[in-house]
């Protein structure tokens, strides 16, 4: 009795709307290594959707927290990191890992025999669906990017379009960058396009040379870079040093700041590639505007936006769920975008309504800042793509591919 009152005296001194308890979600990201520009801003935009769900009153009576650990770019780390989470701390979700060379061994080897939630924001490899649809992830998987079965659809129309028929590939060597690569080509040689070469390349070497040398053997019309900011940095610099035509291809974490000015904005002007794109909403509008004084980070980093939304839906997973149920959170994930729950945008007095209406037990669909979405059986969304180039210097939008002309591509590969 004497517990309960003091219990009870306890919650009555919290400031208004203050929790009386903590729910801690894992976070597994490259804040450091060759990917660590995306983990950063990533981490911030998980933070922030927090924040504002904190803000907005808490979720199952409860405070958000992060417990976050670095994988360093390096699969054995974020797989290590992982473990300590869910056999540790025990923690009922984990966002990350941003890439697919981090996230498939996370869902793998941890969350997804330990049947716990795991959503990335950028990790977009194919391998990921195949998992899914071999039954090898108990359901626990999603991502907040489209597949690269679908990026490079998009990226072989766009390369057309823009008269890049001959082209030369240097990528990763990894499950990433061997996807993207088959993905690439088949629609690419379906629409007319030729690939003269295909370079593999082992990452955090410290000279490209060779591998750039291979590449130009064979005379092309661009450069397909498929490639992080640090790396592709190396490689696009010795690319051009050795005479490379200064036309370039790039996957979607080469929208970055650092990468161009580590290139030179002089030798970019033409450079286009391709992103997971958006359908700007008052999310996207909420994101833009508050971001960068929040995280000290552009809005446009690679990852942060999509980030935001992973953060955002864990979060109402858990609201949804009534707490840190690890066996109900892929249901209520799906639930926070119920087409016919009422919509909900992000930020603090969104979020306040979206709690409400979870409390009355009333659907929700949250569409955030990349856009409304939905997710399929193996948790892959679909949707549009962005197409930029880089104009003096700045990653700028110049089109868009919906799901429909991505589809109509796919439709003429035999």
């Amino acid at each position: 009795m004497k517990k309960t009152l003091l219990a009870t005296v306890a919650l009555a001194m919290l400031p208004l709307g203050a929790q009386a308890c903590d729910i801690t979600i894992g976070l597994v990201l490259e804040l450091t290594g060759e990917a660590g520009e995306y983990g950063q801003a990533g981490a911030k935009s998980v933070e922030m959707a927090f924040r504002d769900l904190n803000d907005a009153g808490g979720v199952a009576g409860c405070s958000l927290k992060t417990d976050t650990r670095d994988s360093q770019t390096q699969a054995n780390v974020a797989v290590d990191a992982a473990t300590q989470l869910v056999q540790v701390a025990k923690v009922p979700a984990i966002i990350g890992g941003i890439i697919s060379p981090m996230s498939i061994p996370i869902l793998t080897s941890v969350t997804g025999p330990a049947k716990v939630l795991q959503v990335s924001p950028a990790s977009s490899s194919p391998t990921l669906t195949a998992l899914g649809r071999d039954g090898k992830t108990n359901g626990v998987f999603f991502r907040t990017i489209t597949s690269d079965a679908l990026q490079g659809v998009a990226a072989a129309k766009f390369a057309i379009d823009k008269g890049l028929k001959k082209i030369a590939i240097v990528h990763q060597n990894n499950d990433f960058g061997v996807n993207l690569v088959k993905e690439f080509t088949d629609p690419f040689v379906a629409l007319g396009g030729e690939v003269v070469s295909v370079t593999p390349y082992n990452a955090k070497q410290s000279s490209y040379a060779s591998e750039v040398t291979a590449a130009m053997a064979v005379p092309a019309d661009a450069l397909y870079l498929i490639s992080d900011p640090v790396d592709g940095a190396t490689i696009a610099r010795t690319w051009i040093s050795q005479g490379g035509v200064q036309k370039f291809l790039l996957n979607d974490g080469m929208n970055s700041d650092d990468f161009i000015a580590s290139v030179g904005k002089e030798y970019l002007g033409e450079a286009y590639g391709t992103s997971s794109g958006t359908n700007p909403t008052a999310s996207t509008d909420y994101f833009n505007a508050n971001y960068k004084d929040f995280s000290g980070i552009d809005p446009a980093a690679p990852a942060a936006d999509r980030s935001y939304d992973a953060g955002a839906l864990v979060g109402l997973a858990v609201a949804i769920a009534g707490g840190p149920d690890a066996a109900k959170l892929p249901d209520a994930l799906r639930a926070a975008v119920d087409p016919k729950g009422e919509v909900i945008h992000a930020g603090k007095d969104e979020f306040v309504k979206a709690l409400a209406l979870i409390k009355e037990g009333k659907p929700i669909r949250y569409e955030g800042v990349i856009g409304p979405v939905s997710f399929d059986q193996y948790g892959d969304i679909t949707g549009p793509f962005r197409l930029w180039q880089i104009v003096d210097g700045v990653v700028t939008t110049v089109g868009e591919m919906t799901t429909a002309d991505v589809d109509a591509v796919k439709a003429q590969i035999k």
